[in-house]
């Protein structure tokens, strides 16, 4: 049975402190969750300082240790069930997503879609461009993302175990990456890596040196890039200043400063919201073939910036048109 929105949801909808409540019900709809959250707990995620209450009170219940962790697979049909009953108001009515270009949108899969990931925040830019890929051809979508996202303990306490890789995520590391890819899937990634989304403010739509392990990767399995730049996710999480070594020491991908930081330390929940945008996704022709097969690591890398510059001067030119 789909899950449908009760009174409770719609409001932890409209209020970001609440998001967190959403995905986890959502979750719990479909599997069993014995670790989770409760409704003794839910509550307190809407006040100044409950979270850490909550927190609390779960640690307790389950005897002070960390939630189960377990083994997960990717399971396209709750993909499927989240994409459209908790992405899709999200997608459509808060960060107003838009897909241009679809002509330059293959048909059919696999595909590696590289594009500027940015915000220093939640993946909300990837998870959106997931929803409408998958709305406009029904693909099931996966994304390379930063071990942190499977690993962290915030994570572990934020979200249910299995949560990431169930709705398709992939360990940035070369072996799951090869591996995924090996499945003729749709990948998003981000060439930058972590230093994309690890901008600060005043690089914003600046993008740093690609990593060329793509290039050798869509070589070795013949599948076409599809570059998408996108405009509007450097204004997810606006105005940050990175702290690249306390980051660092505290095992985190990025810690940002902001003005929006006072919130998420009164509501910690709000580490899976991001500040309301615009997001346009403008689709490039693909490159079906990025090198000859005898490249190396050089004209890999050669071949990586090519595409980078050929991405900075599409993202200057939709800025200078204020599209």
């Amino acid at each position: 049975m789909s899950y449908r929105f009760s009174w409770f949801d719609w409001f932890c909808l409209w209020y970001p402190p609440g998001w967190l409540i959403l995905f986890n019900r959502h979750w719990q709809h479909y599997h069993s969750d014995p670790d989770g959250w409760t409704w003794l707990e839910y509550p307190l995620f809407l006040i100044p300082g409950g979270f850490y209450l909550a927190l609390l009170i779960r640690w307790l219940r389950l005897g002070c240790r960390l939630p189960r962790q377990e083994t997960a697979k990717f399971e396209p049909n709750y993909q499927q069930a989240f994409r459209e009953e908790v992405l899709a108001p999200i997608a459509q009515n808060y960060y107003r997503a838009e897909l241009h270009q679809i002509e330059n949108l293959p048909q059919n899969a696999p595909l590696i879609v590289a594009m500027n990931h940015a915000g220093m925040c939640f993946p909300w830019d990837f998870m959106t461009l997931a929803y409408l890929l998958g709305k406009a051809r029904g693909w099931d979508v996966q994304a390379l993302a930063g071990v942190s996202l499977f690993d962290h303990p915030w994570v572990t306490w934020w979200l249910p175990p299995g949560w990431s890789q169930v709705l398709g995520a992939v360990r940035a590391e070369r072996e799951e990456f090869a591996a995924a890819l090996a499945q003729k899937t749709i990948l998003l990634y981000a060439p930058e890596g972590l230093r994309g989304p690890g901008k600060a403010w005043q690089n914003r739509y600046q993008l740093e040196t690609f990593h060329p392990s793509f290039i050798r990767l869509s070589n070795t399995y013949e599948i076409p890039i599809l570059p998408i730049v996108c405009i509007g996710n450097e204004y997810l999480h606006p105005f940050t200043v990175h702290l690249r070594k306390l980051a660092k020491r505290l095992s985190l991908p990025f810690l940002p400063i902001s003005p929006l930081m006072i919130f998420f330390i009164l509501f910690p929940s709000m580490g899976v919201w991001a500040m309301k945008t615009r997001l346009r996704y403008f689709i490039q022709p693909a490159l079906e073939k990025a090198v000859d097969s005898d490249s190396n690591r050089s004209t890999d890398y050669v071949q990586a910036q090519r595409l980078r510059d050929k991405m900075q001067n599409t993202i200057n030119s939709l800025l200078i048109a204020n599209c």
